[in-house]
């Protein structure tokens, strides 16, 4: 790839439960950087290939997170990018698959014992850091073999979550896990924000309540809310724009949640601006 270096930032985009728009999420914000000219790499940690499939890409039969993963082949080789006709991503949208192979994660480390699990992905992400303006971590919606690496790496967390009785409870966890990562294995990761979205218009109690209970828990050390202010709605275009293997912004760029989509990747950037503006400040240093 002839292509300028880019400042990588590589995020993990999770909760502790599945069905909260984890993959939507990561799909439609990286739809909405492309159209700011962004780069996104999308990597399916998740063994039931969430975002493998609502990009239309095959689960079978290609070189997938598996093969990242074991380093059974180049971190470059696993990636499907624009060029590839049998699979028309997203403009400036690459992917690494998911694939059924996950499921032999345990085995592979068993038989490998000299390994150490959470450290899979270092050497992937030193590969692809460069090459790409983002780099997400789709991550299961529990805690499994690619969880722990997956935030290990991670510059970024970024929750997601909709009203759900649910909600509450896999949050706390997933907090949980930040916070033991941050202590054990990556004291750089730090939580970006928390997305709300399915949110019914107008919201229901349990969609207030899930807002104050964010707004409550998910702080910074200064003790203001991570809630990314844009929420996203509750819509069946989203799924429709899934269903034809397409963003929003391709789909129907005129709907009003293409444009809560790219709302909230500005104010995913200006997030991560004002972070590193932070960290430069404070001469503290962060991944490359």
């Amino acid at each position: 790839m002839n292509e300028r270096i880019r400042n990588t930032t590589v995020i993990a985009v999770g909760n502790q439960k599945g069905g909260v728009g984890k993959t939507t999420n990561t799909i439609q914000i990286a739809g909405a950087l492309a159209e700011r000219g962004r780069k996104s790499l999308i990597i399916d940690l998740d063994m039931t290939s969430g975002a493998t499939k609502a990009l239309r890409a095959p689960t079978d039969g290609w070189i997938s997170s598996f093969e990242l993963l074991t380093g059974a082949e180049n971190a470059e080789d696993t990636i499907i990018t624009n060029d590839e006709p049998e699979v028309p991503l997203p403009p400036n949208i690459h992917l690494v698959p998911s694939s059924r192979k996950l499921a032999e994660l345990d085995t592979f480390l068993a038989q490998n014992p000299w390994l150490i699990h959470q450290d899979l992905l270092i050497e992937p992400m030193n590969q692809l850091r460069g090459r790409y303006d983002y780099i997400f971590l789709d991550t299961p919606p529990q805690k499994t073999k690619t969880t722990i690496p997956a935030l290990k790496v991670a510059d970024y967390a970024v929750l997601s979550a909709m009203p759900d009785h649910l909600a509450v409870s896999a949050l706390a966890e997933a907090l949980s896990d930040i916070a033991a990562a941050q202590r054990h294995a990556n004291a750089q990761l730090s939580l970006l924000g928390v997305i709300l979205c399915a949110v019914p218009r107008p919201k229901t109690r349990l969609a207030r309540e899930l807002v104050a209970y964010v707004e409550r828990t998910c702080v910074d050390a200064d003790g203001q809310s991570l809630k990314f202010a844009t929420e996203i709605s509750r819509s069946v275009a989203v799924q429709e724009a899934q269903k034809a293997g397409q963003t929003l912004m391709q789909h129907q760029g005129d709907h009003p949640v293409a444009d809560e989509y790219r709302a909230l990747a500005k104010e995913f950037e200006e997030r991560l601006n004002a972070r590193r503006e932070s960290l430069a400040t404070t001469g503290e240093v962060a991944h490359a």
